[in-house]
């Protein structure tokens, strides 16, 4: 059973102004495909080619497979990224999200400070992740492909934060476009699907 690209969970001219049609084109129908499209390829022939995307990542990761962990953590990082945004998200937290928070961090704003530093001080290409860690919220960043999936955390958030994903838009104004996603794109209700699964 290969593995699919997914379709974008909102049309892509959903998020303008904030994330152009444009950059999701690339970002999705280019980049996310090509890691797929390159995750088939590697598993074709192998034990692999009938498993999930999380287990093919995993699997890569235990084994020090570096081609294969790339490219099958790419697909599944993006999948998840494109959930954590919604064409109504942005703001504060509600629900279980919002209190547990302020539980772990004192303060949204105390927790959107430390998501916009760690996508600020990604050196390069990767990913700031909300993650649920031995039952405590922290929020941590990762470099290229690396994911908290296969480290035995929960994702519950992540912000892509490669050049790609916001080049278009905001050229080397990471700030500008990390301030975005908190303030406007930001899926709080997919954080709390999350966090009432784990």
């Amino acid at each position: 059973m290969a593995i699919e690209l997914p379709d974008l969970p909102y049309d892509k001219s959903a998020l303008a102004p904030h994330i152009s049609a444009d950059t999701l084109t690339f970002h999705h129908d280019k980049h996310h495909n090509a890691y797929v499209t390159k995750t088939n390829e590697l598993i074709t022939g192998t034990e692999l080619s009938d498993a999930s995307i999380e287990e093919i990542a995993q699997a890569a990761h235990d084994k020090g497979d570096q081609g294969l962990f790339n490219q099958s953590a790419q697909v599944w990082n993006h999948t998840f990224y494109w959930n954590s945004m919604s064409p109504n998200g942005g703001g504060a937290p509600t629900g279980d999200i919002a209190d547990k928070i302020k539980e772990d961090f004192g303060s949204f704003e105390e927790f959107a400070n430390a998501f916009k530093n760690a996508g600020a001080t990604q050196f390069g290409s990767g990913w700031a992740w909300l993650v649920l860690d031995g039952g405590k919220l922290t929020v941590e960043k990762t470099l290229n492909a690396d994911t908290p999936l296969v480290h035995g955390k929960t994702p519950l958030i992540t912000m892509d934060v490669w050049e790609h994903a916001y080049y278009l838009d905001y050229q080397n104004r990471r700030p500008d476009y990390m301030g975005a996603f908190l303030e406007h794109l930001i899926n709080w209700d997919f954080a709390n699907k999350n966090l009432k699964a784990a």
